[in-house]
């Protein structure tokens, strides 16, 4: 029988994977409803919207499979820190929620509706990706600084949510980038750089911030000899992010290889952040607070719900893999059925 120990430590990897694919995945399509234009130029501002939402058409709505999993796991598995994470957050989770809502309604609406009401819908879908993106930016700024209500505290979730939505629209425009041709794909690799440099200086502040706010993250970071390894993490994050401008840079003159990379360098950053911020805080799950074996469920419970995590963690695994493999390729003309 496993060690009854080792179960919390199970289950809060499993919940770090779902958040981590979450980012990834939903990240790129909130990046890409963000990004949506809205110039003077009407005729090719449509255009480019609606390839921009074909682009994500097949896979946005699943990707978010990964934020009920999280969440899910969270609720049954960590009872204690759940109660309490959500009392802290309980605004921004309703913010969160009320933008996923206007994202669902919107991408259904805007190919049902007269066509003079179509910009009315896409703009919904805009503001529903920034809600989401700003509230999921908040949340993280509110989780690193322990939930402390104080102005300081406030303004770095302020700066985090807007660091979150830089890094959303930095993916999303990378993705775009490896979906789209001509005009949009040349649009696109500019707002990756931009986006990218903004997202850049958002992990910078982060991680002088963090270890200065949390005497116990500053200590594990430096303590020798394991600040000899451990900042590799950063120093490996930063030359992705030096890579991969330069990569975007020679697409932007002409270069037509790699058309992949930016994308999957994104993710690797988005990577190695979540890898940081997991070294800060574990094992505690609420940061000064409580640990995941003081927050975890009793160990039958965990063993049980371990059986049904082994049979749906694959499953969601492999008809993501297959989904992204069907759609593969570049985006052709978004239809509805």
């Amino acid at each position: 029988m496993m060690d009854d120990h080792w179960l919390p430590v199970i289950f809060i990897a499993l919940m770090g994977l779902a958040v981590l694919i979450y980012a990834v995945l939903d990240g790129f399509d909130l990046g890409v409803g963000i990004l949506l234009p809205f110039d003077a130029g009407e005729t090719s501002s449509e255009s480019q919207r609606d390839t921009m939402i074909a682009s994500i058409g097949p896979f946005w709505d699943a990707n978010e499979t990964w934020l009920v999993l999280a969440i899910g796991l969270l609720l049954i598995a960590f009872p204690h820190a759940h109660s309490v994470v959500m009392y802290h957050l309980y605004i921004p989770i309703a913010i969160m929620l009320i933008g996923l809502i206007l994202r669902g309604v919107a991408f259904d609406f805007r190919a049902k509706a007269a066509v003079s009401q179509k910009l009315a819908w896409d703009r919904t879908f805009k503001a529903g990706s920034l809600l989401t993106s700003l509230s999921q930016g908040f949340m993280l700024g509110q989780y690193v600084m322990g939930f402390d209500t104080g102005w300081q505290a406030m303004l770095f979730a302020a700066v985090s949510a807007l660091g979150v939505t830089a890094a959303y629209s930095y993916i999303g425009a990378t993705w775009l980038a490896l979906k789209t041709e001509g005009a949009l794909r040349q649009r696109a690799l500019h707002w990756a750089r931009r986006c990218g440099r903004i997202c850049f200086a958002g992990v910078v502040a982060v991680s002088v911030i963090n270890p200065l706010v949390n005497p116990g993250v500053f200590a594990r970071w430096f303590e020798y000899p394991l600040v000899m390894f451990v900042l590799l993490i950063p120093a490996l994050c930063f030359a992705a992010f030096i890579w991969n401008d330069m990569t975007l840079r020679r697409q932007l003159h002409g270069d037509s290889r790699h058309v992949a990379r930016p994308f999957f360098v994104t993710a690797l950053i988005f990577a190695l952040c979540f890898t940081g911020l997991a070294f800060s805080f574990f094992p505690e799950i609420v940061p000064g607070r409580m640990d995941i074996w003081e927050a975890a469920s009793a160990p039958e419970s965990l063993r049980f719900i371990l059986v049904g995590a082994v049979l749906v963690v694959p499953v969601i695994l492999a008809y993501t893999a297959f989904s992204y493999y069907v759609f593969r390729g570049k985006t052709t003309e978004l239809r509805y059925h």
